[in-house]
């Protein structure tokens, strides 16, 4: 599968190039959503798709996940209004709105999709459809 970044001018392949890559997962990234968006690992077992965001300094109610037709949205949004009482002399990472889309692929079982969030990472599971999944192979006893 290829994971595509989109951005407004041009379509930027990821260094990705399997069947999963290809087929699974397109990645829309608005620039005027955030400044920046979260790293994302995509892995894949015989029985599902596991999408892992790494998004510290959140909390489980900023995120919201949608599946709207094909597409696999996750987004979140930090409420601001308290006053910031920390001065930091460096910030790397301050995600306060952010959107990522993926395209799922026909082997998705989009009924049973699943998230948790713990430890500053989210991961948000695809499983597969039983027809996708391929069966463990038999071991055939030798008489």
């Amino acid at each position: 599968m290829t994971l595509i970044k989109h951005n407004r001018r041009t379509q930027i392949p990821s260094i990705f190039d399997d069947r999963f890559m290809r087929d699974l997962f397109h990645n829309d990234w608005n620039p005027t959503t955030s400044k920046t968006v979260p790293a994302v690992n995509i892995q894949e077992s015989n029985e599902s798709y596991l999408l892992t965001f790494a998004v510290p300094g959140m909390k489980k109610e900023d995120f919201k996940i949608e599946l709207n037709n094909d597409q696999l949205i996750v987004s979140a949004k930090v409420e601001e209004g308290k006053e910031e009482t920390v001065k930091y002399t460096r910030k790397e990472f301050n995600f306060t709105r952010f959107e990522r889309r993926f395209t799922l692929p026909e082997t998705a079982n989009v009924h049973e999709i699943g998230a948790k969030y713990e430890n500053g990472v989210l991961n948000v599971t695809v499983p597969k459809k039983e027809e996708a999944k391929v069966p463990a192979p038999k071991h055939i006893e030798i008489a």
